[in-house]
């Protein structure tokens, strides 16, 4: 019986999230904010809450986040990580700056502390890559001269992460200064090896894992992602980093083929994943938070749209491609849901997960608003300051009575 409820719920649970993943498609938007909203509808205080089919929605989420991280990794290789972080690590920092601080500053007003200032600052710092590649896709902009200067940012977030997330989990455990110090060292050992090995000997490990045969390169990959992930987390440094880091290791021909292959994988545990977080999220503990996170995002929505446009102005880039590449980065989505997650998870301020929650779900729908209306806004803004209306309106020539009509030749000389 116990095994027949579990299907139901299972299943329903995906024929839902395809029906919501068919409905944003419709009307060209990210799936992720309707993903939220169904783990609220069938998580604690929900229309419907689940119980059998929890504790494997649960795994189902960690593999999400794991494939999320190893997909990213695949979009980048090594030596353009390396270049990216020789070139672009000015705008890398002055993201961190205009963006990680705002949620730092939040949570201390709120008095949520130390640990959860540092969680904060992850979730409003860092873009979802998903949803900015799927935008940049949607409205043609993947050959732009911006493109380059957005995806060298999200590329340092990405880096970033692998020295951020150490730190989170070193904070959430309550271990000593000694021990989180141990602990990012060997993350920034463990992340420096791996890009090492992947620039000097990343196509002998590509020419290991390939395989003509489908089934068995998936399964090589898949599991040597999990192994590692697996053994990265033993060593407190975070699955999700160890599965960045494999994706980086693979190249050319691999690379495209797993990208291929796990593509719908990634897409249906990380949906998965969006609602797991939900299902842990009461929908009454929302609205107390709801003010902030509006707050919170108009706040951060401008500082993104400033770190893009800095970023291309320093790139040569013209007027419009500035804007252009600010609004394309206001999107927040799956690594600020991951960040908070982990807080979630270890019980460190109950409001910040509805927080997050509500932030996110405001910023990747007003994400993709902005990336198509940042820079006509700006122009007309624009052009109305270099052409302002006068503040007198024209008053109209007094009519002429019939008097001084008769008094005129046919010339309009008086």
């Amino acid at each position: 019986m116990h095994s027949a409820v579990f299907l139901i719920e299972f299943g329903a649970i995906i024929l839902g999230l395809g029906l919501l993943g068919r409905l944003a498609g419709r009307f060209h938007f990210s799936p992720i904010p309707l993903y939220l909203l169904a783990g609220l509808a069938f998580g604690t205080g929900g229309l419907l809450p689940l119980g059998a089919s929890e504790e494997f929605v649960a795994i189902g989420a960690e593999i999400g986040v794991i494939l999320l991280l190893l997909m990213l990794g695949l979009e980048y290789t090594a030596s353009d990580l390396v270049s990216n972080l020789k070139t672009q690590y000015p705008a890398g920092l002055v993201d961190f700056a205009l963006n990680a601080v705002p949620g730092a500053v939040a949570a201390l007003l709120m008095g949520w502390g130390p640990v959860a200032a540092v969680v904060l600052a992850g979730v409003t710092w860092i873009s979802s890559s998903g949803v900015i590649a799927k935008v940049m896709g949607d409205l043609g902009r993947v050959g732009n001269r911006e493109t380059p200067v957005i995806l060298s940012i999200l590329v340092l977030e990405d880096l970033a992460m692998a020295v951020y997330l150490p730190i989170i989990t070193a904070l959430l455990a309550g271990v000593s200064l000694a021990a989180g110090s141990l602990t990012l060292a060997i993350a920034l050992g463990v992340a420096g090896a791996v890009l090492f090995v992947a620039v000097r000997y990343g196509r002998l490990i590509s020419r290991f894992v390939s395989s003509d045969d489908p089934e068995k390169l998936l399964l090589v990959v898949l599991g040597l992602t999990l192994l590692v992930a697996g053994v990265a987390q033993q060593l407190q440094v975070s699955a999700a980093v160890g599965a960045f880091l494999v994706g980086i290791a693979l190249s050319g021909e691999v690379a495209e083929g797993t990208h291929t292959l796990l593509s719908p994988l990634r897409d249906l545990f990380a949906a998965v994943f969006f609602v797991f977080f939900g299902l842990h999220t009461d929908p009454a503990s929302i609205p107390p938070v709801l003010l902030p996170a509006l707050a919170l995002a108009v706040v951060t929505a401008g500082t993104k749209i400033a770190t893009g446009y800095w970023a291309a102005k320093r790139a040569g880039i013209g007027v419009k491609g500035r804007w252009r590449a600010g609004g394309t980065l206001v999107a927040r989505g799956e690594f600020s849901i991951v960040i908070a997650g982990l807080a979630v998870t270890a019980g460190i301020e109950p409001a910040l997960g509805p927080l997050a929650t509500a932030y996110v779900l405001i910023l990747v729908v007003v994400g993709p608003l902005t990336a198509r209306y940042t820079e006509p806004v700006a122009a007309w803004v624009s052009a109305r300051r270099a052409h302002p209306a006068p503040l007198v309106p024209a008053v109209p020539p007094a009519a002429k009575s019939p008097e001084e009509v008769q008094d005129q030749d046919p010339a309009g000389r008086t």
